[in-house]
């Protein structure tokens, strides 16, 4: 019998109330369980990078709100968010992932990370920085997606179009030839991308740990990424 897959979880933190503690939702680990892996949160321990990426089938890069290098912005812009020392652990443990073709998944700062470290840029208020734009930072709002016909992630919702939760500030908005734009809001703000050169890099803007397993589209990313780390597991 095959062994279960195993998919290392960055830990996000309580930034917003000083930082000293993880603080993850529970949801991501049901999540990856229902899919059919294991779940291991990684704490932001530097000597744990390359057994991590040794050892496991995927890497998960969760939302939160920490502070992004000033390049990774355009022009003019910066992080608003506080310093964490996430940030260079979860960048370590995503180019380890990448580098070793190992299964990677990244959910709202975690899509971001993914699409900057591959030539991205973003800005730090989407509403501010694009005035017509809707406001993506609300935990009580829903908006339509649009899923870009052809690319994998079209393959995998099997929808061309559904509501999704809405939980960011930031957003990308400078989009480099090595990826691929693969959802779309009503307003046009980026809310997924796909990395073709990878065999599974992707990334979504919402949360897709908070949708109906069973019935939304959104949702499916997660079998799709368990399916690519449980080929590594074999």
């Amino acid at each position: 019998m095959d062994r279960m897959p195993k998919i290392a979880v960055i830990m996000d933190e309580n930034t917003s109330s000083g930082g000293g503690r993880y603080d993850t939702s529970k949801n991501y680990f049901s999540a990856i369980r229902r899919a059919g892996a294991f779940a291991f949160g990684i704490p932001y321990i530097p000597d744990l990078v390359d057994q991590v990426v040794e050892e496991f089938d995927g890497f998960l890069s969760v939302g939160g709100r920490i502070n992004f290098p000033k390049g990774w912005y355009v022009d003019g812009d910066q992080s608003q968010y506080p310093p964490s020392d996430r940030l260079a652990v979860d960048m370590a443990l995503m180019e380890g992932f990448l580098a070793r073709e190992k299964p990677v998944l990244g959910i709202c700062n975690g899509m971001q990370m993914l699409g900057c470290l591959n030539g991205c840029r973003m800005v730090s208020d989407v509403h501010s920085s694009w005035p017509e734009a809707l406001n993506h930072d609300q935990g009580n709002f829903s908006h339509d997606v649009r899923i870009v016909a052809g690319t994998r992630m079209a393959e995998i919702f099997g929808a061309d179009t559904f509501a999704v939760n809405t939980f960011h500030r930031e957003a990308i908005v400078e989009v480099a030839g090595t990826v691929t734009v693969t959802a779309r809001a009503s307003d046009g703000v980026v809310e997924a991308i796909e990395i073709g050169s990878q065999s599974f890099a992707m990334g979504l803007q919402w949360h897709p740990e908070l949708l109906d397993a069973e019935s939304h589209p959104g949702a499916r990313v997660f079998d799709a990424f368990v399916e690519a780390a449980s080929r590594r597991s074999r």
